[in-house]
């Protein structure tokens, strides 16, 4: 047992209390909150090696051992993604001061993202369904601080909405663990699994995975439960918008992931089919939407619905090639979501506007900014050899695999779709004629605001161009996740 799975929780939760006290003082809480973002991101890189080289950390809570305690496991996946988390969380505490107004980090800005960090970690590393619940509410709770700061009708408008959304879905979740309680006698997901394995998933089991599955699928925004998610995540300031968009979704998805590779992994022929077809929904309507509209801030947001829709058609076609092609497809759409917000955060700022039909020729005034966008584009577009396109590969390459021809022709048209939706942004925002941008403070402003963008983007390329050096530590989580024994045993010490 180590202390070590601990610490990508509790570190941000003691720098939110921290800042929480002095949050009028600006200037420090900024330089405090760097310090903690930048000094927990090499406490996880330091736990993710640990994983890597010497296997799982479980940690049972109060020495009580497993089922009977709380219990964190950072296993490889776990840790991969909390690694990812805080690379974003990096990215966002260096761009909040120039997204947000001073008045707007007092109200206790720092705070809400610390939480929502810790909650969004917790969840990753959770051990049992109930804490998975717990670290759910947590993320929304700092959520619902973060899409209320700031002002206008429509935020409110679109925060009420979110918050409804959410209170419904939290409700369902608990219930369903009361459901899977009172059939299987546990909530700790190892031996939850080892249960449904015993009977195999028979009877009221599967319909108790289809209501987890609803719940997930609603805080991921799967066909048709996503058509809540794009005006609430473009509502509050660009640097929210960039947290949202890159983890709140992406924890949904983890949870479809590790809850039907293992607990309801035996009606696959169910419930893993079910879930090709809402993929190749998900990935039709998302880009439906974002094809649909001229608000640069929109085309971002309902880009995210198709990149669900991927990272479902792997979970559904449930081989080894597609559950790498999902896990590789997931860190790439949290690095290259919270770029793009940011970016088009930045664009609508020195514009002066979130509307295509109002820009044009900004590349002269802000040639890093569009260069910036372009790059961000293909690489979410899948272009090669970009880390978009590693991820599709492999999820292209087990839908064949398993003669999954409709899943693999919507996913490639879908590409094409993103590609031209998202390209549209750089031709009709960034280029053609010179404007007169009469604001010269601006341009200093754009240049800062786009420097953290760069950051992640810089390590989604990587994730492409280095995927040799990376593919490895995939490939041996999709193993991992294909064989459950191996979780079970680690977390029971059978």
């Amino acid at each position: 047992m180590s202390n070590l799975a601990v610490l990508p929780i509790l570190m941000p939760l003691i720098a939110g209390i921290i800042v929480a006290f002095i949050h009028n003082k600006i200037t420090i809480v900024r330089n405090v909150s760097k310090v903690f973002a930048v000094l927990n991101l090499l406490i996880t890189g330091y736990v993710f090696m640990q994983v890597r080289d010497n296997g799982n950390i479980v940690l049972e809570m109060g020495s009580w051992e497993a089922p009977f305690g709380i219990v964190l496991v950072a296993d490889l996946l776990a840790m991969t993604l909390v690694l990812t988390t805080n690379i974003i969380a990096v990215a966002s505490v260096f761009f909040a001061p120039q997204s947000l107004s001073k008045k707007e980090e007092s109200f206790y800005f720092y705070t809400f993202f610390f939480l929502l960090i810790s909650g969004v970690s917790g969840a990753f590393l959770t051990g049992d369904f109930f804490n998975l619940f717990v670290f759910f509410e947590v993320l929304l709770m700092a959520s619902y601080g973060l899409i209320v700061l700031g002002n206008g009708k429509a935020q409110l408008r679109e925060s009420l909405k979110y918050v409804l959304i959410n209170l419904f879905s939290s409700m369902l979740f608990v219930t369903t663990i009361a459901f899977l309680y009172s059939v299987v006698g546990t909530v700790n997901m190892a031996q939850a699994a080892q249960r449904v394995q015993e009977v195999d998933q028979q009877g009221i089991l599967t319909t108790i995975a289809i209501l987890f599955f609803f719940v997930f699928a609603t805080k991921a925004a799967v066909f048709p439960l996503y058509y809540w998610l794009p005006r609430p995540y473009i509502s509050p300031n660009p640097v929210v918008s960039a947290l949202f968009g890159a983890l709140l979704t992406k924890v949904g998805i983890y949870s479809i992931l590790r809850t039907f590779t293992l607990v309801f992994n035996h009606e696959v022929g169910l419930t893993h089919t079910l879930f090709i077809y809402l993929a190749a929904l998900t990935m039709i309507f998302g880009v439906v939407g974002a094809l649909s509209t001229n608000n640069i801030k929109l085309i971002v947001a309902y880009n995210i619905i198709p990149a669900v829709g991927f990272m479902l058609m792997g979970i559904g076609i449930f081989t080894e090639v597609s559950i790498s092609g999902t896990i590789y497809y997931l860190v790439h759409d949290m690095v290259i979501k919270g770029a793009l917000f940011i970016l088009v955060g930045a664009t609508a700022y020195v514009a002066g506007t979130s509307d295509l039909r109002k820009m044009g020729g900004l590349i002269h005034h802000y040639p890093v900014l569009g260069w910036l966008m372009f790059l961000a584009s293909l690489v979410l577009a899948g272009i090669p050899p970009f880390s978009g396109f590693i991820g599709k590969l492999l999820l292209l390459r087990g839908g064949l695999g398993e003669e999954e021809i409709f899943i693999v022709i919507t996913a490639l048209i879908s590409s094409l779709l993103i590609l031209f939706s998202m390209i549209r942004i750089f031709i009709r925002g960034f280029w053609g004629e010179k404007m007169d941008i009469p604001v010269p403070e601006r341009e200093k402003t754009g240049k800062r605001m786009a420097l953290p963008a760069a950051g992640l983007l810089t390590v989604s390329v990587l994730l492409g161009v280095g995927a040799e050096s990376f593919f490895p530590t995939i490939e041996t989580i999709s193993q991992y996740m294909m064989d459950p024994e191996l979780y079970i045993d680690s977390v029971l010490k059978e």
